[in-house]
């Protein structure tokens, strides 16, 4: 859950996930929405990689991003608990 968190820290990851919420998208699709060099968007697309909040598949020459719901499902649970009263 600590990998977590820290990949959601940064503002360009929060961003990543918004944008894969709507669709899978390539490193070179997602590295074209900022403003800054590919090997810095390679860096946290492999933060959320580790922390799970984004799974890749190998297409041909290309590696497609998608946002993994499962994590975000259980980060939201945990959350939810953080919540309730004892």
């Amino acid at each position: 859950m600590n990998d977590v968190f820290k990949a959601l820290n940064d503002p360009t990851r929060r961003e990543i996930l918004k944008m894969l919420r709507k669709r899978d998208m390539t490193a070179g699709d997602i590295a074209a929405k900022f403003d800054m060099t590919a090997p810095s968007i390679s860096h946290h697309l492999e933060k959320l990689k580790r922390a799970g909040l984004v799974t890749t598949v190998k297409q041909g020459q290309y590696v497609l991003y998608s946002i993994n719901t499962t994590i975000v499902d259980d980060l939201l649970q945990y959350v939810l608990t953080l919540k309730k009263k004892i």
